[in-house]
C-alpha cells in the first residue's frame, strides 16, 4: 500500500475518533466518514462523509459544524499523526450512498416487473418510470 494512501486511511481514523470523542457540536448528528483524500504535497485533504438523516437541512448544518471545528481537528491530528505538513482539512458530501441506493431501488423496480411479467401479471411501465414528469405519464397513456 503507498504511503499517502496509509496517511490517507490514518488520518480518517484519527478524524473518526475525534469526532465521536471530542466534538461535541449539536450541528455534526449521526456522521459517517467515507474517505479522506491527500493531494500529493500533502497539504490539503479531502474529507468525505454523509449524514443520517439524509436530507439537505442536516446536510448543510453537518458541513457548518465540520467546518467550524476544522483548525481544532486539524490541530489533534498534528499531535497524534507525525507528518511534517499538517494538510488542512475541506470537508465534502459524499453522495455515492445516496446515488448507490437510488440505483439499488430501481434495480428492485425492475426486477419486480420482470418477476410479474413472468406471472403473467399485466405491467404499466409508465406509472413506475422513475425521474419521468406526472404530465409525461399522462401523455403516454
Amino acid at each position: 500500500m503507498p504511503r499517502q494512501a496509509r496517511l490517507a486511511e490514518q488520518i480518517q481514523q484519527e478524524l473518526a475518533l475525534l469526532l465521536q470523542r471530542e466534538i461535541k457540536d449539536p450541528r455534526i448528528g449521526l456522521l459517517t466518514l467515507t474517505g479522506v483524500e491527500l493531494s500529493a504535497d500533502y497539504a490539503h485533504a479531502g474529507v468525505y462523509f454523509t449524514v443520517l438523516p439524509d436530507d439537505a437541512a442536516q446536510r448543510e448544518r453537518c458541513a457548518a459544524g465540520l467546518h467550524s471545528a476544522a483548525g481544532f481537528l486539524r490541530n489533534e491530528l498534528g499531535r497524534r499523526i507525525r507528518m511534517h505538513t499538517v494538510p488542512e482539512l475541506r470537508f465534502h458530501y459524499d453522495s455515492s450512498t445516496r446515488h448507490g441506493m437510488a440505483m439499488s431501488q430501481l434495480i428492485d423496480q425492475a426486477l419486480a416487473r420482470e418477476s410479474a411479467v413472468e406471472d403473467g401479471a399485466v405491467v404499466d411501465s409508465t406509472a413506475t418510470r422513475p425521474g419521468q414528469p406526472a404530465a409525461a405519464r399522462q401523455k403516454a397513456q
